[in-house]
């Protein structure tokens, strides 16, 4: 009787323990599809290494660490803006760890983070989740409110590319602090293996609001429908620049904020998106507004700061190899992400090279 006893005792222990961690995988998948952070904290299952400390070299300009506030206006730092979510926060951590391993100066950089406003994405963790990382990090989280282009925005061929948070780099010049004047963007996807100083200390031309590198071999109509280029009031848009428009891929730009804020450039913007709802006339997410305001006037910059195209195109996720030619940033730009191949044990060779900066451990 007491062997009984003791059998049914040990049963229901384990029952109920199995019951408890039923519930809490449940949870977990909830809140990961849900995004319910409320319930449980983001950081709790989302969980990164901290990376080694990085010293300025001896030429570096000493800064005075004062508090944040008046970091964000040092016009002596490199200011990178990055956007920040939990879907791609694996590739923000690693670029983050990039740029940091191969400056000359890392106590130098000022990072400009943009999260949402999503109840998915939640400011404090995100902040929190950086910090445990990179703890001598200067950096600031702004948030992004998705109303601004919730109705602006249309469907795309990719999902991924409907994202609001994609439109989030028409709006710095709004979102930064007014006295941040010059930028780096960067998208999530990256990997930079050279000094971030040498970018920044690129020059753009009076006429150059935006610094990228261009690629004039590239088909520049086809971004375009058949609606947009039988319409002569969207063509003439390109008359006296049509014959040098380039394409350029958005995830790496030199963004001088000043002269954006003055040209009111997010409402041009926004006008091409509006007329995008309306009339269909470009298939491609928020890339197209950026080519038809900025096409013809970018500051080219060299192709070694944009090896982009590494996941593919759109639709498929493709392996890719290097261009020729030097390399300092590297973009896996396309449908395929390096961490989500590696974790499915289909990495392309080029996934190696972002590997070594990957800071998740579960």
């Amino acid at each position: 009787m007491f062997l009984s006893k003791s059998i049914l005792f040990m049963f229901i222990v384990f029952f109920l323990l199995f019951q408890v961690n039923a519930i809490r995988s449940s949870l977990h998948n909830k809140i990961i599809q849900n995004g319910y952070e409320n319930e449980i904290k983001v950081d709790s299952f989302m969980q990164f290494q901290e990376a080694p400390e990085y010293r300025n070299q001896q030429k570096c300009n000493i800064i005075q660490r004062i508090n944040t506030m008046k970091l964000v206006c040092d016009k002596s730092l490199v200011h990178i803006s990055m956007t920040i979510d939990f879907d791609y926060l694996r590739g923000s951590m690693a670029a983050i760890h990039s740029i940091l391993k191969h400056t000359s100066c890392p106590k130098n950089l000022f990072f400009h983070l943009i999260a949402s406003d999503s109840r998915k994405e939640n400011k404090d963790d995100l902040f929190k989740i950086v910090h445990s990382s990179f703890p001598s990090l200067s950096f600031k989280v702004y948030v992004f409110k998705q109303s601004l282009v919730e109705n602006l925005i249309s469907p795309s061929i990719r999902q991924a590319l409907e994202n609001p948070l994609n439109y989030a780099r028409s709006y710095l010049a709004e979102l930064l602090d007014e006295c941040v004047e010059r930028v780096i963007y960067l998208d999530s996807d990256i990997i930079v293996v050279d000094d971030i100083q040498d970018l920044w200390k690129v020059s753009l031309s009076d006429s150059s609001v935006i610094g990228a590198p261009e690629y004039c071999h590239a088909n520049f109509t086809r971004y375009f429908s058949y609606e947009f280029w039988s319409s002569s009031e969207f063509f003439d848009e390109f008359e006296g620049r049509k014959r040098k428009a380039c394409y350029f891929n958005t995830g790496v730009m030199v963004m001088d904020l000043v002269k954006w804020r003055k040209g009111e450039y997010t409402k041009k913007i926004e006008k091409w998106m509006e007329i995008q709802k309306v009339r269909k006339i470009y298939k491609l997410g928020s890339l197209p507004p950026f080519l038809m305001v900025f096409g013809g006037n970018v500051e080219g910059i060299e192709h070694r700061w944009n090896q982009h195209g590494l996941g593919g195109d759109n639709v498929v996720d493709g392996c890719r190899s290097l261009h020729h030619g030097p390399v300092s940033l590297l973009h896996w730009s396309g449908k395929g992400k390096p961490w989500r191949r590696i974790d499915a044990n289909i990495p392309c060779s080029v996934d190696f090279l972002w590997k070594p900066y990957d800071l998740y451990i579960g």
